[in-house]
């Protein structure tokens, strides 16, 4: 381990995989990809500098686009080179600066040892003996990604880094983080760790990432049914900030939902708004419910989906069998005991279907599932 990755400590599951990653030298193409804070560009800048410093590779290359994320418009280092290398110089100093003086860089800079470029500026050019880093393939065309793999020569190492869960949130289509990810997955050679919201360390990063989730909701278009319960609730309980109201009858209908414990309408409330929603005992919901003649469930919109899962989940008691809902990708995976998989799933997968269903009309991403082995369960304590 390098001299500034010795300095960076992981905090968490992923950032602890991909140091692991790192260090692994069996991996010629090593890709991140996870929300915004997670700590990506940190422990890949930091470790191309250290490739460099300690002599084990000639060049650490930095392929980044610069957008200005005001007008949108990509700052290219043909019509702005000076603006283009101040602008990276800055990224740089503001996610590793407190591990290694700006002058450093420079020097590095100067002696050739550290180069930014431009990615769509790339062809023609090879690279060897040489630490590439590629950061925010999402911003990046996947064929232009493509074309800069192509370009990496003897004696190398890729590394990447993308945002495929902010891109699937704006609802993206073809996303080229995802895309690229689809294609490391079944590289030789290569090592995807998927980054999720339990990793994210830069607290605003949340907060943008949960109201991102809010703005999802909010703006998507209610049908009638939905728009005429969400005006019932309002009336029954006025102080309640509701963000949104699925109706789930057109989805236990397909996927042949018959439990009672599944309500037809889902209601989604700011954070700290469901007693508002409920009132006391209860009685404003079941007012709604006697009103509109439906099954309500409310539920607090924050970055633990297992509460989603819980009230919507034909099988009342199985998110107590869930070990983890996080982001994998573009999607949400769930970790769940491998005994439980049958009751998550259901028969012929109408359960997981009808969970799928739910989460992509409520924010467009969709719902995987993983076994988690039986010996990782927690043992209970002896009284």
């Amino acid at each position: 381990m390098g001299e500034l990755l010795s300095k960076i400590r992981p905090l968490t599951p992923g950032q602890e995989e991909m140091l692991k990653a790192l260090n692994d030298k069996s991996y010629d193409v090593v890709g991140f990809f996870g929300p915004t804070g997670t700590g990506k560009s940190l422990f890949s800048l930091a470790y191309g500098i250290d490739a460099v410093l300690s002599g084990e590779y000639k060049r650490f290359i930095v392929a980044k686009p610069v957008i200005d994320v005001v007008t949108g418009e990509e700052i290219t280092i043909t019509k702005a080179p000076e603006a283009f290398i101040q602008v990276i110089m800055d990224y740089v100093n503001d996610v590793i600066g407190m591990f290694i003086e700006p002058s450093k860089i420079k020097e590095l800079m100067n002696e050739g040892k550290v180069v930014f470029v431009d990615p769509h500026y790339l062809r023609g050019r090879t690279f060897d003996e040489a630490v590439i880093f590629i950061d925010e393939v999402q911003t990046i065309p996947a064929e232009s990604v493509i074309e800069m793999i192509i370009r990496v020569g003897r004696n190398c190492r890729l590394l990447v880094a993308g945002d495929p869960v902010f891109q699937r949130l704006r609802n993206v289509a073809h996303d080229p983080s995802a895309l690229i990810r689809e294609v490391l997955m079944s590289e030789e050679k290569a090592k995807v760790v998927d980054l999720g919201i339990k990793d994210i360390v830069r607290e605003g990063a949340k907060r943008g990432l949960r109201l991102l989730f809010e703005y999802r909701m909010r703006s998507r278009e209610m049908s009638e049914d939905e728009k005429k319960a969400y005006d019932v609730l309002k009336a029954h309980a006025p102080d309640a900030d509701i963000v949104t109201v699925l109706s789930l009858e057109e989805d236990k209908s397909k996927y042949e939902i018959n439990v009672e414990h599944v309500p037809d309408l889902l209601v989604v409330v700011k954070q700290g708004h469901l007693g508002r929603l409920v009132g006391r005992g209860g009685e404003r919901i079941n007012a709604a419910e006697k009103e509109l003649n439906k099954r309500i469930r409310g539920v607090e919109l924050n970055l633990n989906f297992k509460d989603m899962i819980r009230a919507v989940h034909p099988t009342s008691w199985i998110w107590k069998h869930i070990t983890e809902v996080d982001f994998a990708g573009p999607n949400l995976q769930i970790k769940i005991y491998e005994d439980m998989i049958g009751p998550l799933v259901g028969q012929r997968g109408m359960y997981i279907r009808f969970l799928d269903s739910v989460f992509r009309k409520l924010m467009g991403v969709g719902v995987r599932v993983v076994a988690v082995e039986e010996g990782e369960r927690p043992r209970r304590r002896k009284s």
